[in-house]
C-alpha cells in the first residue's frame, strides 16, 4: 500500500494510522455511577489514506464492543479484537465490505460501553467527594488512556474534532473539554442521542478545534461554577468554590500575557475545573477545561503558576502537538519555556531566570533518581518508547531537559526579541498540527544557521543524562542569593539554631519559591544537614504546615535525616492527594531510607492504593516493585 500523506510511525497505537484517518468524532454517552461505566456509542467519520484498505484499526482497553455499523448503508460490519498488549490494550478489527479507495470518507458507529477498571476513567463514591453527598468521575487520557473510554485512533498524530451529548442523572453536571451547547444546537438528525432516562439530565458539547485523542475530557458529579473572567469561569464542589475563584481569579492576566508573547486564544473558553484530591497531576490542559489539583489551593495565589503553564498549553500541545509520545518534549519542554517567559512579563525576567534556576536543580535530581550512573534510557529528550507504556517514562525530563534547552537555544541566537518572534512563527506555521523533533531543527537552523552550528543536536536530543551544556551558567540567580545566605547561615550553625533577632534568619514575606530554593540548597550541602537541624528548622518556621509544595519538599529533607516526628504528618498527606509529583517521591524516599521507613510505605500504601488514581497507583506499586 502506498499513501499520499506522510505519517509519522506511533508506537503506542496500534490502530492502522497509516491507511485511515479520523476526522471526527460524535459521542453518545450515559455516565452510569450504577455500573461505573459509559455506555453508548461512538460515530467515527473516516477517510482513507491508501488504496485497497478492507479493515479499520482502532485502539481499545478493556472496552466491551457491542456492535459497529456502517451508517451509509446501515449494514453491521463483523469485528473482531486481536491480542492484547499489556501496554497499548486491545486492537479493535473492523472488516469492511468491501475494499476502498484512497480519497473516500465514510461514517461508522461503534456501540460499547467501559469497563468499571477503566484505566482512563476514576468512579469516586460520595464519601471521596467534598461535599460527601454524590458520586464523581473524572478521565485522565494523557498519555494513551482515551482508548479506555473511547474506541478510536488513540494517537497523538491524528487530530480531531468532536461533539458529544451527555446524559447523567440528576442533579449532577456533566463537563467536557469542549464548549458546552444548548442540546438543540446539536441537531439530532446530524449528532444522534441516546433516549433520555427518567430521572436524568442531558448535556451537549462542541470541539471545533482538532485536537488530539488524549485531550478528549469528561467529569460528571456536584459541580458550581463562578465567573472569574470575561471568557473563563471556575467550576467545583460548592464547598471549595469560594476558595477556587479567589485563587485564580488572575487567569485573565495570564492569559493575555500567553496572548502578547504567542498568537490569539483559539478554544473561545478557558474554564478551570478543580478536582477531588485524588488527581494524579498537578494540571492537565484539557481545551476550554483546565483540570486542576486542589492542592494548589493555597490561599495565597503562590501556586497559581501551574495556570500559566496549563495556559501556554492552549499553543503549545493543544495547538502545536507531539506527533507521538517520543517528541513529548515539545509539549512540555516547549510549555515550561513558554510559562516561565509568561511569569517574566508578569513579574520581571529575573523571576524567569529564578524559575529555570529550580528547574536546573530539580532536572538534575530526576537524573539522579533514574539511577545508572545518569546514562538511564527514559532521560534522553527524545526517548525510545517501542512497546512501552509512555508512563513508565513519565517525568520531569522532558519538561526542565527540554525547557533548558530552548533557553540554552535562546542564548545562541543573542536576542530574546528574535527567538520569540522565531517562536511566535513555529507557533503559526504549525498551528493545529503535530510535529517531530526533527521538524524544529530544521527550523531552528532555517533561521538561525551560526547558531545551529554550535549545537550538538544529536547529544541533546539522544544522550541520556544531563545536557551536554551547563546552561545554569546563564541564568540570573540573584533572587537565589537570600535562600542561599539563609542554607548557609544554618548549615554553619552547629545545630545551633540562629537566633531570631538575627534578621538574615526571617522568611518573612519569602515566596514559595524562594523556600524552595533554601531547601536546594540545604540539600546542596547534606553532609551537615542533621536530624537535630531540620527539628530546629520545623521548630522555628512550620515549615510542615505551609503549603502543599513546600510541605512535600520539606518532608523529603525530613526522610532525607531521619526526622520521623513529621511521619504522622508524610502519612496524612499521602491520605488526602494523590499527585504523583509528591506520592511517587515520598513512598520512594521511604522505601529507600531503612527497614522501619520501607515498612510504613508498604503499610500506608496498601492502606491508601484505592484512593489513588489508576495511573498514581500503577507507578506507586512500580516503585515500590509490589503487584497490584
Amino acid at each position: 500500500l502506498v499513501s499520499s500523506k506522510m505519517t509519522i510511525k506511533d508506537q503506542s497505537s496500534q490502530s492502522n494510522l497509516h491507511q485511515v484517518t479520523t476526522s471526527h468524532v460524535h459521542l453518545a454517552l450515559t455516565i452510569d455511577f450504577d455500573r461505573s461505566v459509559l455506555e453508548g456509542f461512538a460515530d467515527l467519520s473516516l477517510s482513507l489514506l491508501a488504496s485497497n484498505v478492507d479493515q479499520i484499526i482502532l485502539d481499545t482497553n478493556e472496552l466491551q464492543i457491542k456492535k459497529v455499523t456502517d451508517l451509509a448503508t446501515k449494514n453491521e460490519l463483523t469485528f473482531s479484537l486481536g491480542s492484547k498488549n499489556a501496554a497499548l490494550g486491545t486492537p479493535l478489527i473492523i472488516n469492511l465490505k468491501q475494499t476502498q479507495k484512497e480519497g473516500e470518507t465514510f461514517k461508522i458507529r461503534i456501540e460499547y460501553q467501559t469497563s468499571p477498571e477503566s484505566s482512563g476513567l476514576q468512579w469516586l463514591p460520595a464519601e471521596q467527594t467534598e461535599g460527601k453527598k454524590h458520586p464523581y468521575l473524572f478521565s485522565q487520557f494523557q498519555a494513551i488512556h482515551a482508548r479506555s473510554a473511547i474506541p478510536l485512533q488513540d494517537s497523538p498524530s491524528n487530530k480531531i474534532t468532536y461533539t458529544a451529548r451527555l446524559q447523567v442523572k440528576e442533579p449532577l453536571t456533566a463537563l467536557m473539554s469542549a464548549v458546552p451547547v444548548q442540546n438543540e444546537d446539536l441537531p439530532t438528525d446530524v449528532y444522534p442521542a441516546i433516549e433520555l432516562k427518567p430521572g436524568y439530565r442531558s448535556f451537549s458539547f462542541k470541539q471545533q478545534v482538532p485536537i488530539p485523542s488524549y485531550l478528549f475530557a469528561i467529569v460528571a458529579g456536584a459541580l458550581a461554577s463562578h465567573d472569574i473572567g470575561p471568557r473563563s469561569r471556575v467550576w467545583t464542589e460548592q464547598e471549595l468554590l469560594e476558595a477556587s475563584a479567589k485563587e485564580f481569579d488572575e487567569t485573565e492576566e495570564y492569559l493575555r500575557t500567553a496572548e502578547s508573547l504567542l498568537t490569539p486564544y483559539e478554544f473561545g473558553r478557558y474554564d478551570l475545573l478543580v478536582l477531588p484530591g485524588s488527581f494524579p497531576y498537578g494540571g492537565m490542559e484539557n481545551p476550554c477545561l483546565t483540570f486542576v489539583t486542589p492542592t494548589l489551593l493555597a490561599g495565597d495565589k503562590s501556586q497559581t503558576s501551574v495556570v500559566a503553564h496549563e495556559i501556554a498549553h492552549s499553543w503549545t500541545g493543544n495547538l502545536v502537538t507531539n506527533a507521538n509520545w517520543e517528541h513529548f518534549w515539545l509539549n512540555e519542554g516547549f510549555t515550561v519555556f513558554v510559562e516561565r517567559k509568561i511569569l517574566g512579563r508578569m513579574h520581571g525576567e529575573p523571576r524567569r531566570h529564578f524559575e529555570a534556576f529550580l528547574g536546573w536543580k530539580s532536572l538534575g535530581q530526576t537524573v539522579e533518581s533514574f539511577g545508572e550512573n545518569g546514562a538511564h534510557p527514559y532521560t534522553k529528550l527524545v526517548p525510545t518508547l517501542t512497546n512501552v507504556d509512555p508512563d513508565d517514562a513519565f517525568s520531569s525530563i522532558p519538561y526542565e531537559k527540554g525547557s533548558a534547552f530552548l533557553f540554552y537555544l535562546e542564548h545562541l541566537v543573542g536576542s530574546n526579541e528574535k527567538f520569540e518572534k522565531f517562536f511566535q512563527g513555529w507557533i503559526r506555521e504549525n498551528s493545529r498540527k503535530t510535529v517531530t523533533s526533527d521538524q524544529f531543527k530544521n527550523a531552528y537552523t532555517r533561521e538561525f544557521p551560526e547558531a545551529s552550528a554550535k549545537v550538538d543536536w544529536e547529544k541533546w536530543y539522544y544522550a541520556p543524562g544531563l545536557p551536554p551544556v551547563d546552561v545554569s551558567v546563564y541564568f540570573d540567580k540573584s533572587l537565589a542569593k537570600e535562600s542561599n545566605d539563609l542554607a548557609a547561615l544554618w548549615l554553619t550553625s552547629n545545630d545551633t539554631p540562629p537566633s531570631q533577632d538575627d534578621s538574615r534568619s526571617s522568611i518573612e514575606g519569602w515566596s514559595t519559591n524562594q523556600v524552595l530554593a533554601f531547601f536546594e540548597a540545604l540539600l546542596d550541602g547534606k553532609d551537615r544537614l542533621t536530624r537535630n537541624l531540620v527539628d530546629n528548622l520545623e521548630k522555628r518556621y512550620g515549615f510542615s504546615k505551609k503549603n502543599s509544595e513546600i510541605k512535600f519538599t520539606f518532608f523529603k529533607i525530613a526522610i532525607e535525616v531521619g526526622y520521623d516526628e513529621v511521619y504522622p504528618q508524610i502519612v496524612e498527606f499521602l491520605r488526602i492527594q494523590g499527585r504523583m509529583k509528591y506520592v511517587r517521591p515520598l513512598y520512594r524516599s521511604l522505601a529507600k531510607k531503612d527497614e522501619k521507613s520501607r515498612k510504613l510505605a508498604l503499610d500506608t500504601f496498601a492502606q491508601f492504593k484505592n484512593l489513588y488514581h489508576n495511573i498514581a497507583k500503577k507507578m506507586v506499586a512500580q516503585d515500590l516493585q509490589v503487584t497490584l
